[in-house]
């Protein structure tokens, strides 16, 4: 980490810049520029998140944003409407007025006095989907963007939902904002009006996951922010980078291939964290990078940043199962387009519980074919503990287990051991013809690599809910009894198989609690003779493979200062009780009371998850968040406590929600929700 001084250009620091909307409201901004910017402007660069600029979030602020200042750019940290010091009220994510205040905070900054005209957006999450979303806007002053976990399809490749199927996350980051979008603003920053603004904020809220499932299926809800409805209209250069531990692998090589504007991406072994500060490491010199295309695109110096491969991607070598990992073994690979030229999708056919592996074996049988065996699956709704996050967050353990216990419940195919090393970078596909009891079913498709010594490391998965077997558009129930041929993509990966593992595939009908699992269970008959698994292998050394040019080490500045007052605790419990057969997923992050030594305010964040279900009845699965969240200093002292409750039978999901808020130890706010979703083909 370097220090603010040493870097190109002195910084300054503005704490509360406020930036008046059209209706009225004023959004609150910290600003870091060069001090010379008022005499030599320079381009600024924008990132918009709900996450409250002035305590959560400063830590990780002050580590890239005075560090891209001290390159010569002007850096403003914006709260959303309705968070942090931002006046308003938070409804929901990805609104149009959500993108209409990002624009017009775009066209004040062009218009400042050191701003040279000239701006880019950034950011990580929320910051990368709001930088998209805005760039498909085409707001005239923005010359680049540079994002990182993110998705350019917010139906199918998001929290929510995937292949149709709802995710747990969907409950899990419902219960995040609906506890973030009920925080007050700090009393030291606007003032005696910060009551006044808590409790509009606590008078607006609602649950936010009633009005995610009220949203089961691609309609305009998704549509709107989804970069995949058009992308002709990304018209600005894009750097773009995820991690393979993260939830949103696939967007960066689907935005390679569709969108035709400079373009580069970057996928690491990383969680959900920007590449400098990634985890699992190796972390990577990811600021340079991103001052670079700055430079390039922001002030037109031709630095060759466009040099090299299209995508550089760490192939990561195989490691035993574990819930987290500090370093994944690998190397940097480049392709020089996506797709690339130098990988071959190869087909293997299943046959016999294996999976043929014999260089290039036929594609699937013709779904109409009679030959091979028919094999059925139930699995247990205990197959998915195991599993995982959606999406690590590098918070141990979040990541998937040995997959041994959970192939005890799924119907297996798998190789012969390598006789040579594989390697694979892209989507992995299963193609299954198949038949179902009942008239709702889902499928999850797990790809593992089986060491010689028989554990099992899943190395991606993929979901698919059986009524939307013909796309999002397109939901048919299941006849029971008939036969589908199906296809089911499995998350992009990059990963080495070595001689003498196996690969696996397992299939089962249930992913609980990753996965929301179906109405009713189903049993599924899986009919070798029309199914395949595809992986894409690449060689392990091309003849005209583009080198990929080695990353510096990390950089950024010293982030500020926070004291830990209280113990932090983590917890990842699974358990099982053998008496009434109820099992439970019990999660517990707690940062403990930190004080942000900058401004002397005092955060508590605890979240817990818990999921549970009782033996195999389906009626009994349920999941719930609670947050609370608490502020103070001095003569302040607010919490807010959020608990939300997610239940199902057949035909409906149901939603128990409360929300109090408490000044001084006294509640002076609470609501409670109790409402009901039809199920809709989920």
């Amino acid at each position: 980490m370097r220090d603010v001084d040493q870097l190109p250009y002195a910084v300054q620091q503005e704490d509360h810049v406020t930036i008046t909307m059209s209706d009225g409201v004023r959004l609150s901004a910290r600003i870091w520029r060069p001090t010379g910017s008022d005499a030599e402007p320079v381009p600024a660069i924008l990132e918009a998140i709900p996450y409250r600029k002035n305590d959560l979030t400063s830590t990780r602020d002050a580590i890239h944003h005075p560090y891209i200042a001290g390159h010569g750019y002007a850096c403003v940290r914006v709260d959303l409407r309705g968070t942090g010091e931002s006046e308003g009220v938070l409804r929901d994510e990805y609104l149009e007025r959500e993108q209409l205040d990002a624009e017009e905070v775009l066209a004040w900054l062009a218009a400042q006095s050191w701003c040279d005209g000239s701006t880019g957006m950034m950011g990580i999450s929320w910051g990368a989907f709001s930088a998209l979303q805005v760039a498909a806007r085409q707001p005239p002053s923005l010359g680049a963007i540079v994002i990182a976990s993110f998705t350019d399809d917010r139906y199918a490749d998001d929290m929510h939902y995937v292949g149709g199927a709802m995710l747990s996350d969907n409950l899990a980051e419902a219960g995040t904002m609906f506890a973030y979008a009920t925080c007050p603003p700090d009393p030291d920053v606007v003032g005696e009006c910060w009551r006044d603004m808590w409790r509009r904020r606590l008078e607006a809220a609602r649950p936010w996951v009633l009005e995610w499932l009220r949203h089961q299926h691609r309609d305009d809800y998704w549509r709107h922010a989804s970069l995949s409805e058009d992308y002709g209209s990304l018209r600005c250069p894009v750097l773009a980078s995820s991690g393979w531990a993260d939830g949103y692998s696939n967007a960066v090589t689907r935005l390679l291939s569709r969108v035709d504007v400079p373009r580069k991406g970057l996928i690491g072994p990383w969680s959900h964290k920007l590449p400098h500060l990634g985890e699992p490491g190796p972390a990577i010199g990811y600021l340079q990078e991103v001052v670079r295309w700055w430079d390039r695109w922001l002030k037109g110096i031709d630095n060759g940043v466009m040099d090299g491969p299209m995508i550089r991607a760490w192939m990561q070598e195989s490691v035993p199962p574990s819930t987290s990992y500090q370093e994944r073994p690998g190397r940097w690979v480049g392709e020089p387009a996506w797709p690339s030229p130098h990988i071959e999708e190869v087909v293997h056919p299943l046959r016999d519980r294996s999976i043929v592996c014999d260089g290039r074996g036929p594609g699937p049988a013709d779904a109409s074919g009679s030959a091979g065996l028919v094999h059925t699956i139930q699995s247990p709704l205990s197959v998915g503990q195991f599993a995982g996050k959606w999406a690590s967050y590098n918070a141990p353990p979040d990541l998937p287990y040995d997959q041994r216990e959970e192939d005890g419940g799924s119907l297996v195919f798998e190789t012969q051991p390598l006789t040579e090393r594989l390697e694979i970078l892209g989507a992995p596909a299963a193609e299954l013809l198949v038949s179902s009891s009942g008239r709702a079913a889902q499928v999850t498709v797990r790809l593992s690599d089986v060491a010689p010594d028989g554990r099992a490391t899943r190395v991606t998965y993929g979901v698919l809910n059986l009524a939307h077997r013909s796309g999002d558009g397109a939901l048919e129930p299941l006849e029971p009894g008939r036969k589908y041929q199906v296809r089911i993509p499995l998350n992009g990966v990059a990963q080495v198989f070595p001689a003498g593992h196996r690969v696996r595939l397992s299939l089962s009908t249930s992913y609980w609690p990753l996965v929301w699992p179906a109405p009713s269970p189903a049993r599924l008959s899986v009919h070798e003779a029309g199914s395949s698994l595809t992986l894409p292998v690449r060689p392990a050394a091309a003849p005209d493979e583009v080198p990929v040019a080695p990353f510096g080490e990390p950089e950024g500045c010293e982030p500020s200062e926070v004291t830990q007052l209280t113990e932090p605790e983590q917890a990842w419990t699974v358990s099982r009780d053998l008496v009434d057969y109820r099992s439970s997923l019990d999660i517990v992050k707690d940062r403990g009371l930190q004080r942000y030594e900058e401004n002397g305010i005092e955060v508590g964040l605890r979240a817990c998850e818990k999921y549970t279900s009782i033996a195999d009845d389906f009626g009994s699965v349920s999941g719930e968040a609670a947050w609370t969240m608490r502020f103070r200093r001095p003569g302040w002292d607010v919490r807010v406590e959020t608990r939300t409750l997610l239940t199902s039978d057949e035909t409906d999901f149901h939603v128990d929600a409360t929300l109090d808020g408490y000044e001084d130890g006294r509640r002076v706010f609470s609501r409670t929700w109790n409402e009901s979703v039809p199920r809709v083909n989920v």
